[in-house]
Formats: C-alpha cells, structure tokens, sequence
C-alpha cells in the first residue's frame, strides 16, 4: 500500500513527465545525503529540487536547508504537497524557466546580443 507521500511524489512525476521534464529521486539511504528534495531535475536548462509533502507535514530543517542552497544556486526549489494542483507545480516549474531564461538574456550586452545574432546567421548560412 503506498503512502501518503508516495502518492504525491507519484503525482508530481506523472507531471514532470507530461512535460518532458528529466528527473529521478535520488538514494538518501545507507550513503546518500540527508535532506536532499525527493525529486531532482531539470526542463528547459532549470535545475530544479522538490520535496514532497503531505497533509500537514512541512519540511525539516536539514531538507529547508538543501532547498535553500538550490535557490541560491540559482535553480528552482519546490514544496509540492497533496493540495496543490497539478497545475500549480507545471506552472511553477514553467513560470520558473521562463524568467530565468529571461534573466540571462537581459544580462547580455547589446554587443554580445549582435555577435551571437552574426554567429548564428553565419552558421546557417554559410558553407
């Protein structure tokens, strides 16, 4: 019979592969690290961490914590609970790539912008 968490764990991974999202649940026991998000991927060039929750389970301080360093390192750090909706975390997730990417691109010189432009155009067209 499949826990609580089980269920919502299996729920977000049906939906990180609707989106084609890559993703595994990484080993925390006999050796592997504590407190790391029981689903680790990436979609879009975003590293992303969930921790799946339910009822009124929160997370620990140690799986706060490893949240926290994968926001700081830039990627997307996730709660999913059993009282989210499934299109809650796509949006999420999604909403996450887009401002990143976003972001990168916003700190690209007008300069970079115009090499990158050319590169590509003589790639393509060239050869």
């Amino acid at each position: 019979m499949a826990t609580p968490e089980k269920k919502v764990k299996e729920r977000a991974k049906k939906i990180l592969d609707e989106l084609g999202a890559y993703h595994f649940s990484p080993a925390t026991g006999h050796g592997g690290r504590k407190g790391v998000p029981d689903i680790i991927g990436c979609y879009e060039g975003l590293f992303f961490g969930i921790e799946c929750k339910a009822g009124k389970n929160k997370p620990t301080k140690i799986q706060q914590y490893e949240l926290n360093r994968i926001k700081e390192a830039a990627g997307c750090a996730i709660v999913f609970t059993d009282t989210m909706e499934s299109a809650e975390l796509k949006t999420l997730i999604l909403k996450t790539a887009i401002e990143d990417t976003v972001g990168r691109l916003e700190k690209i010189s007008p300069k970079e912008k115009d090499k990158k432009y050319w590169t590509n155009w003589a790639l393509q067209n060239i050869s």
